[in-house]
């Protein structure tokens, strides 16, 4: 008897789809057995896998939403360059009127995506009520806003460190508001302070936002000095353990990735560290591939096109062994 109830569910529903919300031209095209097909299908889908019920949420609660995280950055952008991403403010009563204004909406909209970040906590036993959720998520949100002079300290350094070596700069505000780099730059220095909060999700939404327009693939978990720059961008990857130093200079295809990943015994991947650690005053120039936990010294400078996979000792130069050229005739060398 259930089974026929379901069944009869299923039909009920179906058939609102069909009438409702599918354009009429298609219901007069569909035949019986097409019906029966999408119906049955409709009632395999609608069924919990032991899978689907796996991965599901700790905590049910409305999910984070992309587009209020996206209104978080741009929230934090309009406080920290109120000059490029808010309305020019002719003297500093009325430019911190509209700060405070940002800041107050800013707050909120933190408290409510970081309680719905909440859900994904896989250490937040103590965490089981929604009030106990919002408390948390208001808590965490302050101590981020109290990060915000120190964040935007940092960016103003990665401001002035594309302006420096960036000969086609011709001002900061271009930086600031044209180069792909800041773009990333301010997704990931707000997310990784969210990370340092364990904020679950959230970070990973910011950071995924500017990679996806970018094409500049930061984790939120890397850590990286002032006076960052990364020249055109495209293609650039920082791994989640990396450590970078003060005056680094990225060009565009640099990956600082793991070599390989080890396991335990029961063959779970390990959170090591995994990824290079880059020290003050060093230059990757493009498409080069820095792999593993290993170190490279401070003052050094790593050339195009190489594979780095060893330790690189203070105030060393890493290039490709030059060309070998020579000449092929009657079809050598094809």
């Amino acid at each position: 008897m259930q089974a026929v109830s379901q069944k009869n569910a299923n039909k009920f529903a179906f058939s609102f789809i069909l009438h409702y919300l599918c354009p009429h031209k298609q219901i007069k095209t569909m035949d019986n057995k097409t019906n029966e097909i999408l119906l049955k299908n409709v009632a395999q889908l609608s069924k919990l896998t032991e899978q689907e019920v796996k991965m599901m949420p700790a905590i049910e609660a409305p999910l984070p939403s992309v587009e209020q995280v996206k209104q978080i950055v741009t929230l934090v952008k309009s406080i920290i360059f109120p000059d490029y991403f808010n309305k020019r403010q002719p003297d500093e009563t009325v430019r911190s009127y509209y700060i405070g204004v940002h800041m107050e909406e800013l707050y909120g909209l933190l408290v409510k995506q970081i309680a719905h970040g909440l859900q994904f906590c896989e250490d937040c036993e103590e965490i089981t009520t929604k009030e106990k959720v919002y408390q948390e998520a208001a808590r965490l949100a302050t101590v981020f806003i109290d990060e915000l002079p120190e964040i935007k300290r940092l960016l103003y350094t990665d401001v002035q460190a594309m302006f420096d070596n960036d000969p086609a700069a011709p001002n900061y505000g271009e930086v600031i508001f044209c180069y792909p780099v800041m773009n990333a730059m301010t997704h990931y220095r707000i997310a990784h302070k969210l990370h340092e909060l364990q904020v679950p999700v959230i970070p990973r939404i910011i950071t995924e936002l500017a990679h996806s327009k970018t094409g500049i693939d930061i984790h939120p978990g890397a850590t990286i000095g002032e006076y960052f720059a990364i020249d055109h961008g495209t293609g650039v990857v920082i791994g989640e353990t990396c450590i970078i130093g003060n005056h680094v200079t990225l060009y565009q295809g640099v990956t600082l990735g793991a070599k390989s990943f080890k396991y335990d015994e029961n063959g779970n991947m390990l959170n090591v560290p995994r990824h290079p650690i880059i020290e003050d005053n060093v230059t990757v120039y493009s498409n080069a591939s820095i792999l593993g936990r290993i170190t490279i010294g401070h003052d050094s400078v790593i050339g195009g096109n190489i594979w780095v996979t060893h330790n690189v000792p203070p105030y060393s130069r890493i290039q490709q062994s030059k060309a070998v050229e020579g000449s092929f005739d009657g079809g050598l060398g094809i």
